[in-house]
């Protein structure tokens, strides 16, 4: 499957990422998870249906897209805003979406914000929201201010460069569950070739929590306005292990129960959190059967190709 780097122009830089399949291809977007880059799908694009389009993004501040301006946050929905900006650039009016982790809760609040251009969207080991206790939020609000802050006045100290090799063992010592030709992979738009070795290209203001974060009943309000169909794919070692706490286990149950009372597929697969990447093989019949089902089968998408 042909692949092409895309470049979308932004007011402080560009938007980078990855775009596999035909010109004229039904286009799915494809959003990755914290701290990864658009190489999470490398191993999982060239087993979908060869009928799309797929563009996958750097998200801002991760593998090759530019960071933003100092003293800006990062959050969901300034992801959100991003990917509309990219929506806008390629002129999209429908769509769907493959979105792991992070990139499901970006993907969450984007269709439900613009629920008439997501024709189907497809959750990797993501719930597509991530609630706060609402008792929490003015708590996290502070934290992330005062993290900034610390941030800032220490910005001048000088950034850390490795070997490729130590670059790998520090990637594959933060996620174990990881293999080394998943590691080798996020490295390739992971790193930035500097005078003395390699550095983390990923804007380290990214490790913040999201300041903008919302409540279940928020999530929930957000999920009913969902249109398109959704596919949870779960993996057994994965999100539930994170999220573990009885509050987000809370949490879990309810968007889950969502979920199901809208009609759409949650199915659990034995896996890690990154099996998409590792064991792509087990994800994509699911992904595959699901975008024929609910698109490449459908009026929209005769439509779209004419």
């Amino acid at each position: 499957m042909a692949k092409e780097e895309l470049r979308v122009p932004v007011p402080w830089g560009e938007i980078r990422g990855r775009v596999w399949g035909p010109d004229d291809g039904y286009p799915v977007l494809c959003l990755h998870g914290w701290a990864d880059n658009c190489g999470s799908f490398n191993t999982l694009i060239p087993l979908l249906p060869k009928e799309c389009r797929y563009v996958a993004l750097d998200l801002v501040g991760h593998g090759l897209s530019s960071h933003l301006p100092p003293g800006v946050f990062y959050s969901h929905a300034a992801y959100a805003l991003d990917l509309r900006r990219v929506v806008v650039a390629l002129q999209l009016k429908k769509f769907s979406i493959i979105a792991h982790s992070m990139g499901g809760h970006i993907a969450g609040m984007f269709t439900a914000l613009y629920p008439e251009m997501v024709d189907a969207l497809v959750l990797l080991d993501t719930y597509g929201f991530l609630p706060k206790d609402s008792a929490q939020l003015p708590e996290v609000m502070r934290h992330v201010m005062d993290a900034m802050i610390q941030f800032e006045s220490k910005n001048k100290e000088k950034t850390r460069i490795y070997t490729h090799e130590k670059a790998a063992e520090r990637l594959m010592a933060a996620n174990q569950s990881l293999s080394e030709q998943s590691v080798h992979i996020l490295l390739e738009r992971g790193l930035t070739a500097v005078q003395g070795g390699f550095i983390f290209s990923r804007d380290l203001r990214v490790n913040f929590k999201n300041m903008m974060a919302v409540s279940l009943e928020q999530s929930l309000v957000m999920l009913s306005k969902i249109r398109g169909s959704v596919l949870l794919i779960l993996a057994g070692g994965g999100s539930d292990r994170m999220l573990a706490e009885p509050a987000k286990a809370t949490f879990t149950s309810k968007l889950l129960q969502s979920f199901r009372d809208g009609n759409h597929s949650v199915v659990t697969v034995p896996g890690h959190h990154h099996l998409h990447l590792d064991k792509p093989e087990v994800v994509a019949p699911f992904v595959s059967d699901f975008l024929q089902t609910k698109v490449l089968s459908q009026s929209n998408f005769l439509v779209h190709k004419l």
